[in-house]
């Protein structure tokens, strides 16, 4: 069985102390009894444990479904359990469990004896496992609980019908990210956030110390060391700021980043930033104080043969690379709380992205979704608060009824006033297109074909400051334009097959020839571009997925059209904007 993903999986809290779990685990799976709901304790894992056998061997870190995890299966997976025996070295620091992301309840159990338990499918995960774990050989046994139709669970674009359908697709079941064993020392750091000053070129540290220790921070840049702070007897949570003797600026398409090296008496641990300031300023989107239109494109981040995961970094390259080889410069992280190394190709490259949850599946009007929610999105913003390619945040995307009835307004609210509490520096948008409660800009998804119409109605903006609003018509009352900054974050999603094997699906009316599709986009694109209330758009989407084929590239991630309608793209989205010229 070949080994996948053996790098470490977050370059921006790295240690060099650390053994990567990925590869055979003996594995069981099964689909639960009609009426089935998530466990409320840890005795069904310890039941798993003690009682079931393990008729297969499955390739981590790739879901049940997925062809590369060696099983394949697409049915419902209610319950997903796991068993390694690893060996260990104890000396005499602390030995940490990570799990990148397991969907959807995950309890672990070392050596027989439960080491904690994490909700939520899409954020990282990790347990003290010191004083379970014994010098030599351990067993490390997992239990994953999953419902995609249980209203309290956010599932995203994982199909809750048995067959993908539409925009749903194959479900994720149990561990998709790498898991690992990070050893430390009993002096450690827990955590720290890098607050960038590029007007003072500057940055200050936030650090979160377990004990105390002397303190040492190098900041380099090429390997040159542009900034140095230190401190004896270092603990608890301490700020440290740092003059950089060097300004070297992070912007679209030029990553330039800055090394970290910390030390922490026998911890040592590596990180980055990117130098960048972000704000808004009237319909501006401003990036190191320069109008930046963002020209975004729909990532869903599916892989044919790993569904939620990559069978590699060069992956993650490809469709970055991809997109900017057709102008776009950033995307629309859509649905999915992506991997740490995935954001660190963007940071590496200078490419703009969006970091959102994966909202769908969650009942918006239940007075149990905050608690459910808020959580989840707790550990989402604070794992990648450090990335300098998020430029804004989104934790819920088209809050439509849910079985007829309508969002809490108070769960929207509450979740952008905790999103700006912690994080002031990026702007919020509250529920991406709709129904807006609170936010920061007020985006709208319109997938109108007609790009005459399009452009007609996005005019009104610029002429009347009136924000057409398609979702209205059906929903009256449910938000209203208050002047904000605004972009179309979901447009196009026009149809053009490439895989003719699979019943196709996509948005609007079909176009016939690759020179229709290619008016279309350029039509609706440039009414975007050329109107200059407008910061950015979104287009639905890079690539295709399964039976939703709008995609600019095939799900395999290659050419659908010519060179010349590539051509056609491609000058519309590098057009300089009517924003820009301001």
């Amino acid at each position: 069985m070949n080994i996948y993903r053996q790098e470490h999986p977050n370059p921006q809290f790295e240690r060099s102390q650390w053994q990567n779990l990925n590869g055979e685990w003996d594995f069981g799976f099964k689909k639960a009894a009609v009426g089935f709901k998530l466990s409320a304790d840890e005795r069904r894992a310890v039941k798993y444990h003690n009682e079931n056998h393990y008729p297969y061997k499955i390739n981590v870190p790739f879901c049940v479904e997925s062809k590369l995890s060696g099983i394949g299966n697409t049915d419902f997976v209610n319950l997903a359990w796991y068993r390694k025996k690893i060996n260990i070295h104890k000396n005499g620091g602390r030995i940490f469990l990570h799990i990148g992301a397991a969907d959807y309840l995950t309890t672990v159990l070392v050596n027989g004896k439960s080491a904690g338990r994490h909700s939520g499918g899409y954020t990282s995960f990790k347990f003290d496992i010191t004083d379970l774990a014994v010098d030599g050989e351990n067993e490390i046994f997992i239990l994953c609980e999953d419902d995609v139709k249980n209203p309290l669970v956010c599932r995203g674009k994982q199909s809750e019908q048995k067959k993908s359908h539409d925009c749903d697709y194959t479900r994720t079941t149990g561990i998709w990210q790498t898991v690992y064993i990070e050893y430390t020392p009993q002096e450690y750091i827990e955590n720290f956030r890098i607050y960038p000053d590029a007007e003072n070129c500057s940055v200050t540290i936030s650090v979160d110390f377990k004990g105390t220790a002397d303190f040492t921070c190098d900041v380099k840049y090429n390997g040159n060391s542009v900034g140095k702070v230190q401190q004896q007897n270092a603990n608890g949570i301490r700020f440290f700021h740092i003059p950089l003797s060097e300004k070297h600026l992070w912007e679209p398409g030029k990553g330039r980043l800055y090394e970290l090296e910390f030390a922490f008496g026998d911890d040592k641990v590596k990180s980055y930033f990117g130098l960048r300031s972000l704000r808004l300023d009237g319909y501006q989107f401003l990036i190191n104080e320069k109008s930046v239109f963002q020209r975004l494109v729909l990532d869903q981040g599916f892989y044919k043969d790993g569904i939620y995961t990559a069978k590699d970094e060069a992956e993650f390259v490809k469709d970055i690379e991809l997109s900017f080889a057709l102008g776009f410069n950033g995307a629309r992280l859509h649905q999915k709380v992506f991997e740490p190394r995935f954001l660190y190709h963007c940071d590496k490259m200078g490419y703009l992205v969006w970091g959102e949850y994966a909202n769908w599946g969650l009942d918006y009007s239940s007075d149990k979704a905050l608690a459910v929610f808020l959580s989840e999105w707790a550990e989402a913003v604070s794992r990648d608060f450090n990335h300098p390619s998020i430029v804004g945040w989104c934790p819920f995307n088209e809050t439509w009824n849910y079985r007829g009835r309508r969002q809490k307004n108070e769960l929207i609210s509450t979740v952008y006033d905790y999103t700006k509490a912690v994080d002031s520096t990026r702007p919020c948008i509250d529920t991406s297109g709709n129904f807006h409660v609170k936010t920061d800009i007020y985006d709208v998804h319109d997938y109108n074909y007609d790009t005459e119409l399009f452009r007609k109605n996005f005019d009104m903006l610029v002429k009347d400051n009136i924000l057409y609003e398609h979702v209205l018509k059906d929903n009256p009352n449910r938000q209203k334009y208050g002047g904000e900054p605004v972009f179309v974050s979901e447009y196009g999603g026009i149809k053009w097959a490439g895989d003719d094997t699979v019943k196709s699906w996509g948005y609007g009316k079909n176009v016939t020839t690759p020179e229709a599709f290619a008016k279309r986009y350029c039509g609706l694109t440039n009414a975007l571009i050329s109107n200059k209330k407008m910061f950015g758009f979104c287009y639905t989407q890079l690539y295709d997925i399964e039976q939703e084929q709008n995609g600019l590239y095939t799900y395999e991630r290659e050419k659908k059209f010519s060179d010349r309608i590539y051509d056609e793209i491609i000058r519309v989205n590098t057009k300089l904007a009517e924003i820009e010229k301001e």
